[in-house]
């Protein structure tokens, strides 16, 4: 067939089509259904994955605020943490002075300098420590150091601007000592063994008429030659009598933490000192 004339049937074909469809709704049943099992599904394929990447672009926004939020919420509490570490420092360290204060007007007649330690020897007991006072500061061998209401050790050997302090608990330690209630004379020496128990030693305790009860307190006597008078070492914790029955030995509980010292006062006037002005 010649092309014009195919030309010219399918020309007159699409025009009655066109006329059909304009016209009439014939086709428009079977379209509307194949749109139904065929579009359609496909349209709603693409809303919900447009309402799901939606919906993931909402979660991320919200995900990058809340981790923004959640940032902002570690810095605050990190400020926060390191304030409340500075307060209770500053408590603690109110409540250290308060206690140097009263320690001050308990033993008011001497002259005293406070004193912050600043090292140990090994263990866990402060028998032996260094404290950020010396020379400079007017300190010098053999002055008392109390903390805590009770008598620490004395200094061993001082520098321009630290001293090292020997604790009664140390194992070469003597102090002269005497009961408060009797003034019978003992003497009290360091024990870091027996300090696990929360005791040291004492010996040499002259009590004839049996008046020293456990309990007693102990200081230091008038007879010591490197401890001022009457500074509170303990409270005796046991009595025993000794093979030779004249005499008594046992134990002190100590009036000081020597686990837990961090501050201490440095009374700057010495025994012999003493003893000169009241002469």
């Amino acid at each position: 067939m010649p092309g014009k004339y195919l030309l010219f049937i399918l020309t007159f074909v699409c025009t009655v089509l066109m006329l059909i469809t304009f016209g009439t709704n014939v086709f428009n049943k079977p379209l509307n259904t194949v749109a139904g099992y065929v579009i359609v599904p496909f349209q709603r394929g693409i809303g919900k994955m447009g309402e799901w990447l939606s919906n993931r672009s909402d979660e991320l926004v919200q995900i990058r605020t809340l981790l923004d939020e959640n940032q902002r919420l570690k810095e605050e509490v990190a400020a926060l943490t390191e304030e409340n570490t500075i307060l209770q420092q500053n408590q603690y360290e109110l409540n250290k002075l308060r206690e140097l204060v009263k320690l001050d007007e308990q033993y008011g007649e001497y002259n005293k300098v406070g004193a912050r330690i600043i090292s140990r020897d090994s263990g866990n007991w402060y028998s032996s420590f260094i404290i950020d006072k010396g020379t400079d500061d007017g300190l010098a061998e053999n002055m008392n150091v109390i903390a805590e209401g009770g008598l620490v050790g004395r200094i061993t050997s001082v520098g321009p601007n630290w001293s090292r302090v020997t604790a009664i608990i140390s194992d070469n330690s003597n102090v002269s000592a005497k009961t408060l209630a009797t003034e019978d004379n003992l003497i009290v020496s360091g024990d870091l063994q027996l300090m696990k128990e929360g005791v040291i030693t004492f010996s040499q305790l002259v009590d004839s008429q049996n008046l020293v009860t456990e309990g007693d307190k102990i200081v230091t006597s008038d007879i010591s030659d490197k401890y001022l008078p009457n500074i509170l070492i303990g409270y005796l914790h046991t009595i025993n009598r000794d093979a030779n029955n004249l005499t008594k030995s046992g134990y002190i509980t100590p009036a000081v933490d020597f686990e837990h010292l961090s501050e201490v006062l440095v009374i700057t006037d010495l025994k012999q000192q003493v003893v000169e002005e009241e002469d």
